[in-house]
């Protein structure tokens, strides 16, 4: 039966992007010269792991690559070769290639052959590197240095004892001899296992020799250069437990029949005591179910960071039957099956499903408003027992809706994880020492903020490095330390997160801020404005001090954009800097955009939404305070500025008028007098405006629904959501807003 495997490209692109992320933070962890082996073996997995499943799905360019990659990873974790500086670099640029690639082929694009075939280079001739000078310093033929030779027809192949010598020091394990069985299907090879290095591993536990069978050699004209046809029979002495023998089959289980017996030794007999010694397994006919479960039970567990689990096809039992040796199809099957279950504790559910879940739970919570307005209605017994199960449907309904906003919540450690790798690349290109400290990664946001929060971040940390922190020269000169300091930290405070880029450099350099601004014609050449209106200049478009352009900075196209997004999920961003000694953003975000915290407001016959967060004051007005100015409609004198006020059932009736509309000095809205109703005060993009609304209803937690898809956009509209006696209010955007009405005042 032919199986599409197209349909696990997904589970494999995933479970891939988050593997690579961590072989990233685990090669920017590895200590130059000593590195930890916990680490290269993390490393080592995940290369192994991308390298089996590209070679599944036939991405030949991916495996060949990775391939390479594994090979120097095994030079590494055997210790031939120490971590250099020079040769991190070499794994950091492969990651980023593993990265393209993999990006490349899911979105059907072409690889760029030339950057991996010159990295593929450079890997295969480090490693060529080393085993020159291992043979140099030996005097060993260049196949001895690599690997156990393995000679005869159908003989034996002595591979000398390695790291685990057999000596009898008081003290040690007992030697044990162990007789191995293992026989590779078919498409080992091709799923990336190498025989050899499986060999080479087992030697390092001791006297090994090897026995291999030819008898499935097919003639020289049909043999197949990709498929296996070899098996070997292993006599091991080893001090070493069961578990390591099976540990170095790990990767291999599931492509190929294993059989592991434990035979007597005089050793073992001496030592053995009350120990029973197992007798090898009876041989079992070819293609009969091989017994890998026990295997299995007996490996360690594996590390919390180990890689994904889709090329781990030896998590599942062979369940070959009537002869046949499962294809590469069935063993995709098995991997996904390994993915999906290999860690109980969770799952791996699409955002789709959780939106889907959202609105139910929204629409869960209107149904219950509804209901509650009945309650008071009611007198007597039954009126008061339904209250009472209202009010425990309300506390229900609110603690379902807090679970399922729970589980849209992501760790910003997330984003987090992009930044030690930029930081180290940038302080490189600038010749610049910087230590990036991260706090405050367990934090959870929303998921939908979390994405857009990503590139803001990385602004503000290039610019903290390129403009922040000092040369070592000058940091020396100011009796700084020659390292600086940038310090990401989030936290809850609130309602809202709270996230701060600082930096221990210069601050910002407010002399040529303002020179700047005035040469620009922004502010007056004699005005004085305070620090904080000059460190906010640096969020204008356009606006650098930067006298020369760079890859990385200068154009003064960055800020603006920080702030724009910012306060398009509804957040606010402020500035402080001391001279001499850094400067710190403040990033205040919602903690989910699915949920606002509104206060509901009537203007008329209808009610509209506005966040809480939006709002600066809202007072009873006196005529005095409004006036008419010619060309520029009406506007609010509010704490020494004067603020243009927006008449909600104009604007979303009939658009906004232009000042010089004579149909807006006819209409009635217009002329109503403004002491009838309140102004509301709110700012969005650092402007203010004044709502002019008839009655505030109350502040309530609103559900929002998008209008995007269901209707359009509207400009001032967030989206729209259903109250409690079935009717729809409109969430108003107030950045939008604002934007909208300065502008059009403005023109």
């Amino acid at each position: 039966m032919s199986i599409d495997l197209t349909q696990f490209h997904a589970a494999f692109y995933e479970e891939s992007f988050e593997a690579i992320a961590s072989m990233e933070e685990a090669l920017l962890g590895l200590d130059v010269g000593t590195p930890d082996p916990d680490s290269i073996n993390t490393i080592f997995r995940v290369a192994h792991s991308i390298k089996g499943g590209a070679a599944t799905f036939g991405f030949s360019e991916i495996s060949s690559f990775t391939h390479s990659l594994e090979n120097l990873l095994d030079q590494l974790r055997a210790r031939r070769m120490s971590v250099t500086s020079s040769l991190s670099d070499l794994l950091l640029r492969s990651v980023d290639v593993m990265r393209e690639m993999l990006r490349a082929q899911q979105g059907s694009q072409p690889i760029d052959a030339q950057r991996v075939a010159d990295l593929q280079f450079d890997l295969e001739l480090a490693v060529a590197q080393q085993l020159g000078s291992a043979t140099a310093t030996s005097g060993a033929p260049p196949a001895a240095a690599g690997a156990a030779g393995i000679t005869g027809a159908a003989g034996t192949a002595g591979i000398a004892g390695g790291a685990g010598g057999i000596g009898d020091d008081d003290g040690e394990a007992p030697v044990r001899a162990y007789r191995i069985s293992f026989r590779p299907f078919a498409h080992l090879l091709a799923r990336g296992n190498d025989p050899l290095r499986l060999f080479r591993e087992l030697r390092a536990l001791g006297e090994l020799a090897v026995t291999a069978d030819l008898s499935g050699l097919p003639p020289l004209h049909a043999l197949d250069p990709e498929q296996c046809y070899l098996a070997w029979t292993l006599q091991l002495h080893t001090r070493a437990p069961r578990a390591a023998i099976l540990e170095v089959f790990d990767w291999a289980i599931g492509d190929c029949t294993l059989e592991v017996g434990e035979e007597q030794t005089q050793d073992a007999q001496a030592a053995a005591g009350a120990d029973a010694v197992a007798a090898p397994p009876a041989p079992r006919p070819r293609g009969a179910p091989a017994p890998v479960a026990q295997f299995a039970a007996a490996q360690p567990a594996r590390p919390a960071t180990a890689p994904p689990a889709f090329a781990r096809a030896g998590a599942a039992a062979d369940s070959g039957t009537d002869g046949e040796e499962p294809d590469a199809h069935t063993h995709a099957l098995r991997a996904v099956g390994a993915a999906r279950s290999s860690d109980a504790t969770s799952i791996r559910v699409s955002i789709e499903k959780i939106d889907d879940l959202m609105n139910s739970v929204g629409e869960l919570v209107i149904t219950q408003s509804m209901l509650g307005q009945f309650g008071p209605r009611l007198d007597g017994a039954i009126g008061e027992r339904l209250r009472t199960g209202l009010s425990q449907l309300e506390r229900n309904v609110r603690e379902l809706q807090e679970s399922v906003m729970r589980v849209r919540m992501v760790p910003i450690s997330f984003v987090f994880s992009r930044f030690p790798r930029m930081v180290r690349d940038l302080s490189q290109r600038l010749d610049k020492q910087v230590q990036l400290k991260m706090t405050g990664g367990e934090t959870e946001l929303d998921k939908t903020v979390l994405e857009k929060i990503g590139d803001p971040l990385v602004h503000l940390v290039r610019n903290s490095i390129d403009h922040g922190i000092e040369t070592p020269q000058r940091r020396r000169a100011a009796g700084k330390s020659e390292c600086g300091t940038v310090h990401l930290h989030a936290y809850h405070r609130g309602s809202s997160i709270t996230v701060e880029v600082s930096d221990d450099g210069a601050g910002l350099k407010r002399e040529r801020i303002l020179a700047k601004a005035r040469e620009l014609g922004l502010i007056d050449a004699q005005e004085r404005p305070s620090d904080e209106t000059i460190d906010n200049l640096i969020f204008l478009a356009g606006f650098s001090t930067v006298d020369r352009a760079t890859d990385i900075s200068g154009r003064g196209v960055g800020m603006d954009v920080v702030k724009g997004n910012v306060e398009a999920l509804g957040g606010s961003i402020e500035v402080r800097s001391m001279d001499g000694q850094g400067a710190r953003f403040i990033i205040t975000l919602p903690l989910t955009l699915a949920i606002v915290d509104g206060q509901t407001v009537a203007v008329g016959e209808e009610s509209y939404i506005v966040p809480l967060t939006a709002i600066v004051e809202s007072l009873q007005m006196r005529s005095a305070q409004v006036k008419q100015v010619v060309g520029h409609g009406e506007v609010l004198s509010f704490r020494g500025e004067y603020l243009p006020v927006v008449r909600l059932e104009r604007l979303f009736r009939a658009g906004l008028p232009t000042p010089r509309d004579p149909a807006a000095a006819r209409d009635p809205a217009v002329a109503r007098d403004p002491t009838a109703g309140l102004i509301m005060v709110v700012e969005g993009e650092g402007r203010r405006v004044g709502l002019f609304v008839d009655e505030l209803l109350g502040q309530q937690q609103v559900v929002v629904k998008t209008l995007e898809a269901n209707y359009g956009h509207v400009d001032g509209i967030a989206g729209a959501t259903i109250l409690g006696n079935g009717s729809v209010a409109l969430i108003l955007d107030i950045a939008s807003l604002t934007r909208c009405v300065t502008d059009r005042l403005a023109a």
